[in-house]
């Protein structure tokens, strides 16, 4: 079974990566979650990157904030998906890190994500729609979930 790797550069970003893993759970997609930081370990990055895959991973989402180099050195280090999220751990309340995710150089590409705990949910959501591709029951229970936001939309009465 497929799964997802939820890496934050610092114990202090698991409230908002927490985000990503209720989507995962509420759409029944196994997952991993680890601190790594691509500053203070980076070989330990680098390894994981490199196996991620040999290890049944199939989408990677990476959380940093400040220079917010995670997500980008982990996809130096892999083949798979890499969804960054940008995290608030600065006084640029996470412009930093967005511009850091989002300016990566090409032919290494981040999917960018909003800052903070918007763009983890929807790193969360845009893992399973990944998954999805190849997997039809994911694929209906995207769509439902899908229809369930338009239905809340619908039934707001002015």
């Amino acid at each position: 079974m497929a799964k997802i790797a939820i890496i934050m550069g610092s114990r202090s970003d698991l409230e908002i990566m927490n985000e990503a893993a209720n989507v995962l759970k509420e759409f029944g997609v196994g997952y991993e979650m680890k601190v790594l930081s691509a500053h203070r370990t980076p070989k330990e990055v680098a390894k994981f990157s490199e196996e991620a895959c040999d290890n049944g991973v199939s989408v990677i989402i990476a959380g940093a904030g400040a220079a917010a180099a995670l997500p980008g050195v982990i996809a130096a280090h892999t083949t798979l998906p890499v969804i960054g999220v940008p995290i608030d751990a600065t006084s640029l309340k996470g412009i930093d890190a967005l511009l850091s995710i989002a300016q990566m150089p090409g032919g290494i590409p981040v999917a960018c994500m909003a800052i903070g705990k918007a763009g983890a949910k929807n790193a969360g959501i845009l893992a399973v729609e990944i998954l999805a591709v190849t997997d039809k029951a994911l694929e209906k229970k995207l769509t439902a979930y899908k229809k369930n936001l338009a239905d809340k939309v619908k039934a707001i009465k002015l």
